[in-house]
């Protein structure tokens, strides 16, 4: 890629990111719609990202993510079909000419389906599980990052960590919770850097969460460790004066936010 074209995508993704950290919450059409990779557009297929797009907007409308691969499920995303509203594809290859027809058949879409609110909820419902109710806390993530050769915070300006912050914006928001990162100034204002992130009080972190515009703070290490081949991840979430507290390891980053949001969502909806 030219370096014109790698500065537009990255300020692109940052301005996505910025308007997605700055909203309140996600917007009621957004927490009924979910996307699923597919291959084609034939009728199996689209069966399939409608079962997996079922499954996500379950999670993300309930804030429970112990319904992932629940078996209760298995049943309901054989007759998604009755749950949509309305579905689109976007051609990931779009601009790529189609060389024959088996390219046409294999070509690969990203499948968009909205779901029908009112079906969602009563679904919801038969499951013993309810929506989690708007307005959503904002979460304030103070992550400390270390690999092999550098050790900073995570920050929606910085010139590291591209990868992870495009990571947890999409992961944050396919579980539908507002997030808030640190812009390079405050943290510098605050003398904040990875190693004084990990001695800090919880009384501190929760001041910091307030002046970044978070509702709580989700505070955290992300050490690559060679032994265990990948990442070590070690969360700490406060809210409603409970200090929560896990850890994953062997992983990479996208799991470690997968895990960390998952449980940050359980917490905040009350499922868990």
């Amino acid at each position: 890629m030219r370096r014109p074209q790698r500065l537009r995508h990255l300020l692109a993704f940052l301005a996505a990111l910025a308007a997605f950290a700055a909203a309140g919450s996600a917007t009621a059409e957004e927490l009924y719609r979910a996307q699923a990779s597919v291959t084609g557009q034939g009728e199996a297929e689209r069966a399939r990202g409608f079962a997996i797009c079922l499954e996500a907007v379950l999670i993300k409308v309930s804030g429970d993510p112990r319904l992932a691969g629940d078996p209760a499920l298995d049943t309901l995303k054989a007759k998604a079909s009755r749950f949509v509203a309305q579905f689109t594809y976007r051609d990931r290859m779009a601009g790529i000419p189609v060389h024959d027809e088996q390219g046409t058949r294999e070509r690969p879409f990203e499948l968009t389906v909205d779901f029908d609110p009112s079906k969602i909820d009563a679904l919801l419902r038969s499951l013993g599980r309810s929506k989690w109710p708007e307005p959503r806390p904002r979460l304030a993530v103070l992550l400390g990052v270390r690999d092999a050769t550098t050790a900073y915070v995570l920050s929606e300006n910085g010139e590291r960590g591209l990868g992870e912050r495009e990571a947890l914006s999409e992961t944050a928001a396919r579980r539908g919770i507002p997030i808030a990162l640190p812009n390079e100034a405050r943290l510098a204002a605050d003398r904040l850097d990875y190693a004084s992130l990990a001695g800090a009080p919880a009384e501190r972190l929760a001041a910091l969460a307030r002046e970044n515009g978070g509702d709580a703070a989700l505070t955290g290490t992300l050490v690559w460790s060679d032994k265990a081949l990948g990442w070590i991840a070690a969360w700490q979430l406060s809210w409603q004066g409970r200090e929560h507290r896990w850890r994953i390891s062997g992983v990479s980053f996208d799991d470690a936010f997968r895990d960390a949001i998952d449980h940050a969502a359980a917490i905040l909806s009350g499922q868990g």
